[in-house]
């Protein structure tokens, strides 16, 4: 029997959207703590969010090469998994991982077969892997800032490795994504917005409904 995709709600800011999130049957809800991103929430915020979330659905917070006090404040809190979306090499999410004692996430950016090839050196040290479009060159942020990237790319990934998918996946795309693709989870953030860092519930609600439809 196939296991039902996995679905991840990623720029989450207020409880009421995260109950819109888990209402709608979402997996997994994300936090993002980085000042430069229009979905960052502070510590106390996350806090609050995390506390009411547990029992409900998944929890991960999203940090961009933090430093260890940084992972240790955010691991206190007790998310489900922390995500690494900067620059971590591999040692460093292996470090991150011991330290913390929470579960990693480490996005990878895929702009071409390299990048793919790269993929193999996270899978033993990260818990799950989330695969993303590579910024463009000069941006201020990583991921993919709502863009996808070639998912034929991905034909040259070791099948042993289950990812999950992100990077410009809408409610319009998101069937056809994981028909192509076959990832176990998917991720969204602006695709599911009507402007960076604004959810919309029924762009939430029609995105889950045509994930289940097609996984």
């Amino acid at each position: 029997m196939v296991e039902p995709v996995t679905i991840k709600i990623c720029g989450i800011k207020t409880l009421e959207l995260l109950d819109v999130a888990i209402d709608a049957g979402a997996d997994m809800v994300g936090f993002v703590h980085f000042m430069r991103s229009p979905r960052h929430v502070s510590i106390e915020d996350v806090a609050t969010l995390i506390s009411a979330a547990r029992g409900r659905v998944e929890t991960c917070v999203l940090l961009v090469n933090p430093d260890n006090s940084c992972v240790a404040e955010v691991a206190a809190l007790g998310p489900d998994f922390i995500q690494l979306h900067g620059p971590e090499s591999p040692h460093r999410v292996e470090t991150i991982r011991a330290e913390a004692g929470v579960e990693i996430i480490k996005a990878v950016p895929i702009g071409s077969a390299e990048d793919v090839a790269h993929v193999q050196s996270f899978a033993e040290v990260a818990d799950r892997i989330l695969l993303d479009a590579k910024p463009p060159k000069g941006a201020d942020r990583p991921g993919g800032l709502g863009d996808t990237f070639d998912w034929n790319l991905l034909k040259g990934l070791d099948p042993s490795i289950p990812f999950m998918l992100s990077g410009g996946l809408t409610p319009q795309t998101v069937a056809e994504a994981i028909r192509t693709v076959r990832p176990f989870g998917v991720d969204v953030s602006s695709g599911v917005e009507t402007a960076p860092g604004v959810k919309d519930k029924r762009l939430i609600e029609a995105f889950i409904r045509n994930a289940r439809v097609a996984g």
